[in-house]
């Protein structure tokens, strides 16, 4: 394997691979949303190092082809439930997002002017950014539910208050597999009484 110019990795990867690395990602989603209580209309966060599934340093290897490959593997989950897709961008656009311009106006996000590259964004975003529709980039969401293969760090982009959610399969490639829901507050003190469908 050698790195490309400025740390993207301009290895091809066989289509049997690129195949795997989608199922592993469909896996993973499938996983999440069994546990999750996630619904049509909701938004969910995705970071994903490219780098860290091929076992190299985040930031440092970054293949376009795989971003495609595992973000298919998630569309085919997330779009057939309705379920919105944010993709988190990498440090150096500071954690921007790309997700759909619907979801965005949905939302009341307001738009930034970027286009996501492989070593400025990073392969994942790249890819969402060439497959929606109407991609639009946003600064800040509040996702009820998030995704972060690789140490990508997602957690600015939840809602308070974020709960663990242990999947089985916990690694894509070489890359730690995190995941998180959130839930309301609890607020009240001991007296107070709780929906127990908001847990």
């Amino acid at each position: 394997m050698t790195a490309g110019e400025k740390g993207i990795s301009d290895e091809a990867l066989n289509r049997e691979k690129l195949e795997w690395y989608e199922s592993e990602a469909r896996v993973i989603a499938e996983q999440f949303l069994e546990q999750a209580g996630l619904k049509a209309g909701d938004l969910v966060v995705i970071g994903c190092s490219s780098s860290e599934i091929t076992a190299h340093k985040i930031g440092s290897f970054s293949n376009a082809q795989l971003g495609e490959a595992v973000l298919d593997g998630f569309w085919k989950i997330f779009s057939s439930r309705d379920i919105y897709l944010a993709a988190q961008c990498c440090e150096h656009l500071n954690r921007a997002l790309i997700l759909e311009a619907e979801a965005a106006k949905l939302y009341g996000l307001e738009p930034v002017n970027v286009v996501p590259q492989p070593k400025a964004g990073g392969s994942f975003a790249t890819a969402a950014y060439e497959r929606m529709k109407y991609p639009a980039a946003v600064e800040h969401i509040r996702a009820v539910g998030g995704i972060d293969i690789g140490d990508t760090l997602i957690g600015m982009h939840l809602k308070e208050v974020a709960v663990p959610v242990r999947i089985l399969k916990n690694m894509l490639g070489a890359a730690h597999v995190v995941c998180a829901r959130t839930r309301p507050k609890f607020i009240g003190g001991e007296r107070a009484h709780y929906d127990e469908l908001l847990k």
